[in-house]
């Protein structure tokens, strides 16, 4: 395993991390068991950084991960970064709240659930514009003197937001979507994003010493070479809500990893570790927050980092790349 350090945060944090999303049963080929034992593979080969929500699973990653982590006695050998601020109702439609009430209550579930008495990192998943960033720095200091966090992160956050929080309250980390097929996009699962990520946040992170987790490094698995033109998962897998991964947009952006594919194939190289070193061969990237849904797919993700994309295979990869600059 290869760890990185950044000057915000203590630790060094492995540069494969774990993704926990798929854990909460939201997408196929899911099971509690098959969760555990990804889990416990992960920190046997030497991934100490494991990326959860509440909303994942509505729930039910945040258990699963904890459960695991607990009886298995390894919750003080990694760091836990989890989230804040998005909350659901019994049909599972989603708001955001980063209200000062609505954070204190949120921290106390989350830890209950993880079966632990801190998170290492508590990132504000989603921005809430109700709410002043003040309040919601007031409510993380809380946290902090309380010994409930240690650092604190945000998710999805236009850079002026970012830098107004740093007024108040010191930002450790930040998460943002970033992949090889959405570099700079404007819109995740049809919700708008007030951040470029290649043009602002990378400079940003690099000149303020955060640490960077960039999500959905794989593009939802459209990146790991096992998508074909058709249908590509169930009606009730949730990578549905996503636009990109269907109809007439889907088209482009599967032409685009097709490119990859062949690049991939030419270098005798898996496509799912191209994209992975492309992102770890960035020095902004501390770690990549990908799922897994076995542990041989955990292998295959972690193998990437026996090599590194020469400049040949880089200038060719970066012909496909240019079209998605802003996409």
């Amino acid at each position: 395993m290869i760890y990185r350090k950044v000057e915000k945060i203590q630790e060094e944090i492995s540069v494969i991390g774990l993704g926990c999303w798929n854990f909460g049963g939201d997408w196929d080929d899911t099971d509690d068991k098959k969760s555990v034992d990804i889990i416990l593979g992960a920190v046997e080969r030497g991934i100490n950084f494991f990326d959860v929500a509440p909303v994942y699973g509505w729930g039910h990653s945040e258990t699963v991960l904890g459960k695991a982590l607990k009886e298995a006695g390894l919750r003080n050998q990694v760091l836990i970064a989890s989230k804040g601020g998005l909350l659901w109702d019994e049909k599972h439609e989603t708001t955001n709240n980063l209200s000062r009430e609505s954070l204190l209550k949120e921290i106390d579930d989350t830890l209950k659930r993880l079966q632990t008495d801190h998170v290492d990192i508590y990132q504000m998943h989603w921005p809430d514009p109700n709410v002043p960033l003040e309040e919601t720095a007031e409510a993380l200091e809380l946290m902090k003197k309380a010994g409930k966090i240690r650092y604190v992160g945000l998710s999805n956050f236009a850079q002026a937001d970012v830098e107004k929080m740093m007024g108040y309250i010191g930002v450790d980390c930040q998460q943002s979507l970033y992949n090889m097929l959405e570099r700079n996009t404007d819109s995740y699962h049809r919700i708008p994003l007030d951040y470029r990520t290649e043009k602002e946040v990378l400079p940003n992170v690099r000149e303020y010493g955060q640490a960077f987790l960039p999500y959905s490094p794989l593009f939802q698995g459209l990146l790991a070479g096992k998508f074909h033109s058709g249908r590509n998962f169930s009606e009730d897998d949730i990578r549905n809500a996503n636009p990109k991964l269907s109809g007439e947009l889907f088209r482009k952006y599967f032409e685009g990893a097709e490119k990859i594919r062949a690049i991939a194939e030419e270098y005798g190289k898996p496509m799912n570790e191209v994209a992975l070193n492309w992102l770890r061969q960035k020095p902004e990237v501390t770690s990549i927050i990908g799922g897994a849904s076995s542990v041989e797919q955990l292998e295959q993700n972690i193998h990437c980092l026996s090599w590194e994309i020469d400049q040949e295979m880089m200038g060719k990869i970066e012909q496909v790349l240019k079209d998605f600059e802003d996409i």
